[in-house]
């Protein structure tokens, strides 16, 4: 099933007077969306007992959880005290993701800063390697390991690095952010042909199960020499990428993904936008 949704709660949700994480199900059904995206992005600030709270709101209303681990996380780093810091930060997202039902934990792989690339993507893939040991040892076989494509030019997480991250283990699944691949290339997706090429590169590199049901994020996006700004929301004129192309190529391949908005204040409401367009082609 392909699904659509946002990336945390959209500004209309709390104006309409909802406080809570566990209330937006519901808000979300009657929209005709279907999953959720719970951002740790600045640390793992949840209890237990709401975590259970979203699992039983989001099974009753056929809503599938993911979650982001914490943006700090840098898999690249050497030095022993992040490494460690890293893997529990990933740990902890873990447990809280499983206690909410979902099954999908996206993160960034990482930025090589003033480290040769190569070296960084090196320590990536040996950083990686253990925690997907350290994921089976301590019950969380049964989660997906998501690296994002990233938007900044020193940032690891081109595709052609997330597709060869995804090689470790079935457990690993690529998040394909189209907005950071089109920020990354200074404007790279103009045109439906520039989707087929990601499209084509995935389905080459990936297998079948991974490249039929990839996580994805989706925004309009600013973006300046270095690559990725900021966010956009979809009413904001000037901005790619489109959706449209991407909503015909995703129907034409019969492809199930799941797409999170994360449009900047509107995501349910643009994340239905997209859901339109596909439903329009």
């Amino acid at each position: 099933m392909i699904r659509f949704g946002p990336s945390g709660n959209s500004e209309s949700f709390y104006a309409q007077g909802y406080k809570h994480t566990y209330q937006a199900f519901q808000w979300l059904s009657e929209k005709g969306l279907n999953a959720f995206e719970y951002s740790f992005g600045r640390g793992v600030n949840l209890k237990e007992e709401t975590a259970v709270k979203i699992k039983e709101a989001a099974a009753g209303y056929g809503v599938s959880v993911s979650a982001h681990a914490p943006y700090y996380i840098n898999l690249a780093a050497e030095e022993r005290e992040k490494h460690e810091k890293n893997i529990e930060y990933l740990l902890t997202s873990a447990k809280y993701l499983k206690l909410m039902g979902g099954k999908r934990l996206v993160f960034h792989p990482g930025s090589f800063a003033k480290m040769p690339r190569e070296r960084a993507f090196e320590n990536i893939v040996n950083a990686l390697t253990q925690i997907v040991k350290l994921f089976k040892k301590n019950g969380y076989a049964d989660l997906l390991l998501c690296p994002e494509t990233m938007g900044k030019k020193r940032q690891n997480g081109s595709l052609k690095e997330i597709m060869q991250l995804c090689a470790i283990d079935d457990m690993i699944f690529p998040t394909i952010d189209f907005g950071h691949l089109h920020a990354r290339g200074l404007g790279a997706i103009k045109s439906e042909a520039d989707y087929c090429e990601i499209l084509d590169t995935m389905e080459d590199a990936l297998p079948e199960f991974k490249y039929q049901n990839f996580h994805s994020h989706f925004s309009k996006i600013e973006f300046t020499d270095a690559g990725e700004r900021r966010h956009r929301i979809f009413d904001d004129a000037g901005f790619g990428p489109d959706f449209a192309p991407l909503a015909k190529q995703i129907k034409k391949r019969g492809l199930t993904p799941t797409f999170i908005c994360e449009s900047k204040g509107t995501m349910a409401e643009d994340a239905q936008k997209m859901k339109a367009m596909y439903e329009n082609v």
